[in-house]
């Protein structure tokens, strides 16, 4: 019986060895034991899982991310933005000076096809002139044209306030200094391009760029800043 029993395994190891043989291709063997008869038989081969996830994408392989855009640059205000309400409209300049004598020459031709973008406010020469509001003194500058000026920032500086053709500074003005609404800054005069037996004031308003450059920025018209009716 024993060898009967040995040959059927042999036999069932054998159709076994076969079919893994011709099915799945080698493998390594394991031990079968049947009673006290070893026999080495194939070991069906390991099959790998396939990996529940999807491995994460490479850098290489990701979409590259949008470049956040710069905020634009908040435009200057437009003069009606910076229009000056009349309990707060800007002191006239020139000591003496009613509104309703002032003359809106801002958009004036000049020489050189140039608009004029300020206003001239004519008085006797050595006639005081004011700071037309709160802040600081940016720049003392003489220039070929303009003669003896004086650049004063608002307290905001948001604003350049532009004197021009002026015959002497106040004593004590200087560069940095700060400046209350209706301080003597200086005296009407001829300096400059000015006409001499005119003597007058010019004086325009400009929007300061973000640079904050004392000489550049966009002009608006002072006139009805200081008080002067704009008639349609």
């Amino acid at each position: 019986m024993k060898w009967l029993l040995t040959f059927l395994i042999g036999a069932l190891v054998g159709a076994i060895s076969l079919y893994v043989y011709s099915g799945l291709g080698s493998a390594q063997p394991v031990v079968i034991v049947a009673d006290r008869a070893t026999v080495m038989a194939p070991a069906l081969p390991c099959v790998p899982v396939a990996a529940a996830t999807e491995p994460a994408p490479s850098a290489m392989a990701m979409p590259a991310s949008e470049p956040i855009a710069e905020p634009p640059l908040v435009a200057a205000a437009s003069a009606p933005e910076l229009a000056v309400p009349v309990e707060n409209q800007l002191l006239i300049p020139v000591a003496g000076i009613k509104a309703s004598a002032l003359q809106n020459t801002f958009d004036e031709a000049r020489s050189g096809e140039r608009r004029h973008e300020a206003i001239d406010i004519l008085a006797p020469k050595g006639t005081q002139v004011f700071a037309v509001a709160d802040g600081k003194i940016a720049k003392l500058f003489n220039s070929k044209p303009g003669g003896l000026t004086l650049y004063q920032f608002d307290t905001s500086a948001q604003l350049a306030y532009y004197y021009a053709h002026l015959d002497r500074y106040a004593d004590g003005v200087q560069e940095g200094m700060a400046l209350k609404r209706g301080d003597l800054v200086g005296y009407v005069g001829t300096s400059g391009n000015a006409d001499p037996n005119t003597p007058h004031l010019h004086f325009a308003v400009f929007v300061l760029g973000p640079e904050k450059q004392w000489w550049k920025g966009s002009p608006i018209n002072p006139y009805p800043l200081l008080g002067g009716v704009v008639r349609p």
